[in-house]
């Protein structure tokens, strides 16, 4: 361990979301004996969790300027996340500027693999993907010391967030992804990644890591580990994105959100998520988790009666 950890760390978005990557980070780096800072959006179980566990929790937004002031003064590191939001870009430039103001050692910055893809020229289709390559540009602007990790799809957002339903009560994986290969990741993966980053940030200052699960394999080869998993046969269910994201749209999916999702579904259908890195198991030494692994450890959430 370093053991520079003489001053906080900052945790933005530690009372996580999906997979909750910024709680898992947190956990993590105290374990490793870090002082940590984390900054929620409300007050809530979630942040009274944080405090329990040992960090200083700080309450605020990242578009408001005081906010992020108070988050990052006294702090060298930062781990930068955020959830999906039209506000993201202006978020990013506010840590940007104020990191820089303040003179921090690092930015451990959240962005996402679909980026490597993306140019001057061209994004994507999802508004999301767009300002994450936005965001790039600002902090590679700063001129600040980064690290940008990209991770693939996370297997704590399509195959147990919007899939659990259909597994639990039909046996079925029901999702837009067509026949292409995937390779997605557990949120807890690219937490190890992002901890061991913060832990020792000297040798990956400019660096930037694509993150996968351990395989890309079409999403019939992911039913069967599903299968393994819950010890029954699930069947996978290709849909339309359309009628799919309606149904979202009817739950109450915002429209940023849910424009993304549909983005990211169409460029599965293409195969643009059929990549696997062994950048895990470089930096941490340990593989990242496979499906079935995955499956395992949720398999509460995707059986009756639970």
């Amino acid at each position: 361990m370093n053991t520079s950890n003489e001053s906080p760390i900052l945790v933005t978005g530690a009372a996580g979301d999906v997979g909750a990557v910024g709680r898992s980070v947190v956990a993590m780096l105290l374990e490793k004996g870090h002082k940590v800072r984390a900054l929620v959006r409300r007050e809530d179980e979630r942040s009274e969790s944080l405090r329990k566990l040992g960090a200083d929790v700080v309450v605020g937004d990242l578009t408001d300027l005081k906010s992020v002031h108070r988050a990052i003064e006294g702090c060298q590191r930062i781990y930068f996340g955020m959830s999906i939001s039209a506000a993201y870009l202006e978020a990013t430039a506010n840590v940007a500027a104020v990191a820089r103001h303040h003179g921090v050692e690092v930015i451990v910055n959240m962005s996402q693999m679909t980026v490597s893809q993306m140019g001057i020229h061209e994004t994507t289709d999802s508004p999301q993907h767009k300002l994450h390559w936005l965001a790039e540009q600002v902090l590679a602007w700063s001129g600040l010391p980064v690290v940008n990790v990209r991770p693939t799809v996370f297997l704590d957002g399509f195959f147990l967030r919007l899939a659990a339903m259909g597994v639990r009560d039909n046996d079925e994986l029901v999702l837009p992804l067509g026949g292409a290969k995937t390779s997605p990741i557990a949120a807890y993966d690219v937490a190890r990644v992002v901890a061991t980053i913060l832990d020792d940030p000297a040798p990956h200052i400019g660096q930037i890591y694509n993150l996968t699960g351990p395989e890309s394999v079409d999403v019939e080869q992911h039913a069967r580990a599903f299968s393994e998993a819950l010890g029954r046969t699930i069947r996978y269910r290709d849909v339309p994105v359309e009628p799919w994201a309606e149904k979202l749209r009817e739950f109450g999916v915002p429209p940023h959100l849910l424009s993304h999702l549909a983005a990211m579904a169409r460029l599965h259908a293409q195969g643009r998520y059929d990549r696997a890195t062994d950048d895990v198991f470089k930096l941490t030494s340990q593989k990242a988790m496979s499906t079935a692994e995955f499956v395992k450890r949720h398999a509460a959430e995707f059986t009756r009666g639970q």
